[in-house]
């Protein structure tokens, strides 16, 4: 069987690329195909990257706290480039710290992500899920 291909990214203005890297290799070595568009990544970069590959999945990253703003839309737009069965994941500082994080989880659910990840969530959790929703 084909490995699976997930694009991962730090979506928007966001230039933090250490965690982004950690995830990169956590994913390759979990055996995965991993195509890293890297930091200050539009919604339209991540797109056209699964598009070209033919990938499976969307990691969007965000830490410098305008994750919600950034990530509006994108499953609008993923359906409108023909990728409506592309699982879409988010993790990061995406929602404000002083509200309760299950009213985050919920709008980014409602924006259309198949999973939301709190900050601090080990990449482990993800790798378990993404296992998960491929029925690997």
């Amino acid at each position: 069987m084909a490995k699976k291909k997930i694009v991962i990214g730090v979506i928007g203005s966001d230039c933090h690329t250490v965690g982004n890297k950690i995830i990169h290799n956590k994913l390759e070595e979990s055996g995965f195909d991993v195509v890293n568009i890297g930091a200050l990544s539009p919604q339209i970069d991540f797109i056209n990257a699964a598009l070209e590959t033919n990938s499976d999945a969307i990691i969007v990253s965000s830490i410098y706290g305008y994750g919600e703003l950034d990530c509006q839309g994108i499953r609008e737009k993923c359906n409108e480039y023909g990728l409506k069965d592309i699982l879409l994941y988010v993790g990061g500082n995406i929602g404000s710290s002083s509200e309760d994080w299950e009213k985050t989880e919920k709008r980014f659910k409602e924006m259309g992500f198949d999973r939301i990840y709190k900050p601090g969530t080990p990449i482990e959790e993800t790798i378990i899920d993404l296992k998960k929703d491929f029925q690997l």
